[in-house]
């Protein structure tokens, strides 16, 4: 292993470089004018004991601490087990949220039950619908998976800012400025997931999440003159 992967691999420099994302997270966040739409759905399922599955493109995956109100509920997010799913499980563990990263290595039936009886437990499900590895903005079927075994309600979520700095990510992810004007948004998809969907019918429900995601992250950015 080369000097350059080992020192990425580091836990000291990838808690480092989580503490900075946080830092600059935070500051962009309270030093911006931040407008919040449509969460009122989630909040009052949260408020009942009632978890629920949020689901956002990885662009927006900088803001996701405030797209879920951890006041309220506790959520774990899907991450990878490579090094860029590290970071951001590390990177969301600073705001009260936890992980469960998704391993190549063990059977999907042990992660299935353990990410099952997390939701039993109380917890939501946070998952970034393209992640980890794209394509960009293009929905996997894993949202319809939790949904069609926990049957709990899903929420599509997504922020936009005015003023964002542009990542060198292969989704050229988003991070938001100081000083920005920015937006929250938070609607849920009401299409219901069989729980022995045929091939036909789980396409249509993967395409139906897409465009929802779609329409509330284009709804976003227009609302901060970006579209």
């Amino acid at each position: 292993m080369s000097l350059r992967k080992k020192i990425a691999n580091s836990p000291r420099v990838q808690n480092f470089v989580a503490a900075r994302i946080e830092a600059m997270v935070r500051r962009a966040h309270r030093r911006s004018t931040w407008q919040r739409i449509g969460f009122e759905p989630m909040e009052e399922s949260l408020r009942a004991g009632e978890p629920v599955i949020v689901v956002l493109w990885h662009q927006r995956l900088m803001m996701s601490p405030y797209l879920f109100p951890t006041d309220l509920g506790r959520i774990f997010t899907l991450t990878s087990n490579a090094r860029a799913g590290r970071m951001a499980g590390l990177f969301q563990t600073r705001f009260g949220m936890e992980t469960v990263a998704m391993s190549s290595n063990r059977r999907h039936v042990t992660m299935s039950r353990k990410i099952l009886g997390k939701i039993r437990e109380g917890y939501s499900i946070g998952i970034a619908a393209d992640g980890p590895n794209g394509p960009a903005r293009v929905c996997s079927s894993v949202p319809l998976i939790w949904a069609r075994s926990s049957g709990k309600r899903v929420f599509v979520v997504a922020f936009s800012a005015d003023k964002v700095r542009e990542l060198p990510t292969w989704d050229r992810m988003w991070l938001p400025r100081a000083g920005s004007r920015g937006i929250l948004i938070c609607r849920e998809w009401t299409d219901e997931v069989p729980r022995k969907a045929t091939d036909e019918q789980t396409e249509t429900l993967r395409l139906s999440l897409q465009t929802a995601l779609d329409d509330v992250t284009k709804d976003a950015d227009t609302a901060v003159g970006r579209a």
